[in-house]
């Protein structure tokens, strides 16, 4: 018998529906390269091309501008240095602005380009609660001089904290002066409207396994009047990227969508009411167990994730925490890098005034549109034991 267990890190990746497995092996049996003339070619090439359009549709953008790629990290290290690349070439300037607490994906594009291609980062601070005040983007960019920033880059939607960015202010206030942003919208996919063509961002990057997808295809928007210098040569199958296409992959990306987004872009209604009510129900149930356990990240409503919950427990490791839970059957994760074995601190607490003790408690919860009542109860049921062995060892 399978264990039943409580999986509450639908940030990492969210597990594939039946639907979307089923449409999925049904699309690998479909023999031909989309790129081929014969007909098997051609029958590729259509299952690949309506499933870009519905892609499309769901991100509000049109089907030329949809460039499919093997996932958000791609998307958006071809956003970021095929931007940065396109806009050198043209005479920009060679700052790269990016707001601090970004996933790493950014901001290891981001250290490259300044390691290796010569460029100059700037970061934008978040506030306590991992926002961009629109504000502070404005006085980074005059501070800087519009005429020598290549491009900005920022997230939809904090990965850890769940924060939700101004984007349309901030994409504004680029626009305003001439630079070009690229968006990571990687976890607010399915839980928020993504409308590329209302957004006013230049390229946006996504991720299929966060919503149920396969794990290695994702997109890059890429606006028509945008250029970005390829990262791949060999084929140019698509603008701004070179390799054969995964037809199968794009009609699993495009099956998951269809569970969770309407043909407009919108998120289900009705989901994300339940999914709120199942983080607000986990978030209640913390509280209770632990008075002193602090919510990181905006309330909910408007400027969070319905889907996120991400906590510090005082006096404890959020990595015991973790190991303790899973221990007990619950899934959760720290929110934080962990390179070459070594658990690192979140620099987005970091980067929010958090202090380092403080930032070491930290456990992110992520529900997903399949979370269960008995999950969260799981959890809660769980809790109160790791945290008193969790507080017995310390933060040493």
């Amino acid at each position: 018998m399978t264990e039943r267990r409580a999986y509450l890190d639908h940030a990492a990746t969210s597990p594939m529906p039946e639907a979307v497995v089923a449409a999925y092996a049904d699309a690998l049996r479909t023999v031909g390269n989309p790129a081929s003339m014969h007909s098997d070619g051609q029958r590729a090439s259509e299952l690949l091309e309506v499933s870009r359009e519905r892609i499309a549709r769901a991100l509000g953008c049109d089907r030329a501008e949809t460039i499919l790629t093997a996932g958000g990290t791609e998307s958006v290290n071809l956003g970021i240095k095929g931007l940065f690349w396109a806009r050198r070439g043209a005479g920009s300037g060679p700052v790269v602005l990016i707001a601090d607490g970004e996933h790493h994906a950014t901001l290891e594009a981001a250290e490259w380009l300044r390691d290796a291609q010569g460029a100059e980062l700037v970061t934008v601070p978040i506030d306590p609660e991992g926002l961009i005040d629109p504000a502070a983007f404005a006085v980074a960019i005059e501070d800087v001089g519009p005429e020598r920033v290549a491009l900005a880059s920022f997230s939809w939607a904090n990965n850890e904290v769940g924060a939700v960015q101004p984007v349309a202010e901030l994409c504004g206030i680029a626009a305003a002066n001439g630079i070009p942003v690229h968006v990571d919208a990687v976890a607010a996919l399915g839980q928020l409207r993504i409308d590329f063509a209302g957004s006013g961002a230049a390229a946006l990057s996504v991720s299929a396994h966060k919503i149920g997808g396969p794990v290695g295809v994702g997109a890059l928007v890429l606006g028509r009047r945008a250029s970005a210098v390829p990262l791949l040569h060999g084929g140019t199958q698509q603008r701004g990227r070179s390799g054969t296409q995964d037809a199968a992959g794009a009609a699993a990306f495009a099956a998951a969508l269809s569970l969770v987004v309407g043909e407009d872009g919108t998120p289900d209604p009705d989901q994300i009411a339940a999914l709120s009510r199942s983080r607000d129900r986990l978030i209640e149930g913390v509280r209770e167990i632990d008075p002193g356990a602090v919510l990181r990240g905006p309330a909910p409503g408007a400027q969070r994730l319905p889907g996120n919950a991400h906590f510090t427990f005082p006096g404890c490791q959020g990595d015991s925490l973790l190991y303790l839970l899973d221990m007990s059957g619950v899934s959760a994760s720290v929110g934080s890098a962990c390179q070459a074995g070594v658990a690192e601190l979140s620099h987005v607490l970091l980067g929010m005034g958090i202090s380092e003790d403080e930032a070491a408690g930290a456990l992110r919860f992520t529900l997903g549109h399949a979370t269960a009542d008995h999950e969260i109860d799981a959890l809660l049921q769980a809790l109160p034991a790791a945290l008193e062995r969790a507080r017995t060892a310390g933060l040493a």
